[in-house]
């Protein structure tokens, strides 16, 4: 006659390798309590006790790796650009440029005025008109007169005096251009707009485990577990 194990016998050796009970005496009698419902759902919930520790410290892991990235992005990458580009806006070109040239001088200058010339020798005049006076004798009559060397003639100048040269020019110029008043502002407000939505963006998220609620003061004693300053 064919018997059937009692509740108190082991579980059939199938039964056992599917649930996974091929353990010692001590340990099988922890899981198995001869029926199958409440060992499954034990071994369940070893497993996902288990699982969950291990999400938990992955995204720890990942959280920490999270923050430095964003860092990286966010302070390096998009808030250097931005802060750069507001820079680069309010900058000013300031230097000073050296000149050394000769400029061509092409012109006619025109000179009218009254001036007082030396004769620097004799000269002769024909056909002058003398008029001499001496006591009651009044003589008006032609002559050849010689004016001597150093006499003064006042005289009526109007020339015009071509003027052809170069000049030398040696200059220092100093420069100081904002270059808000540039054609280049524009550009640089235009990439300020682009960039400045991601960089508010990723200024939202916190920078560290401290900027969390997981590190207030009511759970002061899990942010050094965290952060690893325990």
């Amino acid at each position: 006659m064919e018997q059937f194990p009692s509740s108190q016998d082991s579980p059939p050796a199938s039964i056992q390798n599917e649930v996974g009970l091929n353990l010692p005496a001590n340990t099988r009698r922890f899981f198995w309590q001869a029926k199958i419902g409440p060992a499954f759902w034990t071994v369940a919930s070893l497993i996902s006790i288990s699982v969950n520790i291990v999400l938990i410290v992955l995204l720890i892991l990942i959280g920490k790796e999270l923050f430095a990235i964003k860092e990286l992005v966010s302070d390096q990458l998009i808030g250097g650009l931005y802060q750069n580009f507001v820079k680069m806006d309010q900058a000013r070109i300031t230097t000073t440029i050296e000149v050394n040239d000769t400029i061509p001088v092409v012109f006619d200058l025109p000179v009218q005025t009254d001036t007082v010339v030396v004769l620097t020798q004799a000269t002769r005049i024909k056909g002058a008109t003398v008029n001499l006076s001496t006591g009651g004798l009044s003589i008006r009559a032609p002559a050849n007169i010689i004016l001597p060397a150093g006499t003064e003639l006042p005289i009526s100048l109007s020339i015009v005096v071509p003027v052809n040269t170069t000049v030398p020019v040696k200059l220092t110029v100093p420069v100081d251009i904002p270059l808000q008043q540039t054609e280049l502002h524009e550009p640089f407000v235009g990439l300020q707009n682009v960039v400045a939505p991601y960089n508010q963006l990723l200024a939202s998220p916190p920078n560290s485990w401290q900027d969390t609620p997981l590190c207030d003061p009511q759970s002061d004693w899990l942010c050094p577990w965290l952060t690893g300053k325990h």
